[in-house]
């Protein structure tokens, strides 16, 4: 009656989406302070003054035409400023044209996508994942390609990667900081990798596109830097959107930025801007483009995500989990205390800790928390942690 393949999906579909619905459930029986929920990157946080402020001011000009249609790449001062924005922080070379305003990442890894793919091409993305990342890709015919990272850092391994591209190679998904892990990858890994696909390129007489999903690149810890993916490959296609660096995850608001050096970049642009209209958005929202444009040198408070994560991992450390410190976004993937993941969130269920299994991202036997949730949440959780610790480990 519908279709086999999206019925089929619906029974592996997100995790994360499962385990918040619980906990709406769970919020109705005890009380909202008595449900500790890890479970969605929904930041607590309103956006900062300045974007408030913007939206206040264009919310009440009187200036005819602020809601009306405008050319589907978006307003050409936006883009502008967007493109001045990068080039200020990456030392590219971009103009107003190498941009498009998206209906957020999501919306803007879709359209990239479509823009690039061809019926059984092969798209690679690196586990654990942001499990949307699959289905986008099947969304136009790709082939999702899974490649473990390394277990020990959870960045790519360059010798395990080159055994995966094949002549059917189209793109490569890089999530840097990573959602789950919060890990940054190192420069040295992202141009041993840039090496390869450019060895790659000329053996196989192809076009491998990177396709870097960003929205949290402007959170970050302990000075560490993010590597500028544009100035280290060529065939680089910008995904990002506002949803975590100005607290905006509900406007539905990002952009696209491609490398101006890709080979043919003046039908790549037409292809995006294509597909931003016939695959049904249209257009991005248009007072929320202007709104972010105002607020392009502000963001949220990253130490206040600093404090949520040292004090979620200190005391899981203290109980004996092994996780990775995170070096940016706002996630703990600690290792499972159990073999099965999924089974050790039912059991964190009980101490009403909501969790996300690491099946769900394609890394079984770790659990993701996302901690952009009201500091009062994460201390009133610990003991409930320490229950579940003693549980299992005695």
């Amino acid at each position: 009656m519908f279709s086999e393949k999206v019925v089929k999906n619906l029974s592996s579909s997100s995790f994360i989406r499962a385990m918040f619905e619980e906990g709406e459930r769970l919020r109705k029986i005890h009380g909202a302070d008595k449900v500790y929920d890890f479970s969605i990157g929904n930041p607590e946080f309103e956006p900062p003054l300045s974007a408030r402020e913007a939206l206040k001011k264009l919310v009440l000009d009187e200036k005819p035409g602020q809601h009306r249609y405008m050319s589907n790449a978006g307003y050409a001062d936006v883009r502008e400023k967007i493109a001045g924005y990068i080039n200020s922080k990456t030392g590219t070379n971009l103009a107003g044209n190498h941009i498009v305003m998206t209906c957020g990442a999501a919306a803007a890894l879709n359209v990239a996508l479509k823009s690039i793919l061809n019926s059984g091409e092969e798209v690679i993305v690196f586990s654990p994942y942001f499990v949307e990342y699959l289905f986008y890709i099947e969304n136009y015919g790709g082939v999702p390609v899974i490649v473990p990272t390394n277990p020990d850092t959870f960045e790519p391994d360059v010798n395990v990667l080159e055994k995966y591209i094949t002549p059917k190679t189209k793109g490569m998904i890089i999530n840097s900081p990573n959602n789950p892990t919060g890990v940054v990858y190192s420069e040295n890994v992202l141009k041993g990798i840039s090496s390869l696909l450019e060895s790659k390129q000329k053996e196989f007489g192809t076009q491998i596109y990177v396709l870097s999903d960003e929205p949290y690149a402007t959170i970050v810890y302990d000075g560490v830097k993010v590597p500028s993916i544009l100035r280290i490959f060529k065939n680089a296609i910008i995904v990002n959107s506002f949803s975590k660096s100005l607290a905006l995850p509900g406007e539905r608001i990002g952009y696209i930025a491609v490398n101006n050096e890709i080979n043919d970049v003046e039908t790549l642009i037409d292809a995006l801007v294509f597909c931003n209209r016939t695959l049904g958005f249209v257009n991005a929202p248009a007072l929320f483009q202007k709104v972010v444009a105002e607020a392009l040198d502000d963001g949220v408070d990253v130490n206040e995500y600093k404090k949520r994560r040292d004090i979620l991992y200190n005391h899981l450390i203290k109980l004996g989990f092994k996780c990775i410190k995170p070096q940016g976004a706002f996630y703990l993937f600690p290792k499972s205390l159990i073999e099965d993941d999924v089974e050790f969130t039912k059991r964190a269920m009980k101490y009403n800790l909501l969790l996300v299994p690491g099946k769900g991202f394609g890394c079984p036997g770790h659990v993701r928390l996302s901690y952009c949730i009201d500091i009062k949440t994460i201390e009133n959780s610990l003991p409930a942690f320490e229950a579940l610790a003693k549980e299992i480990l005695g």
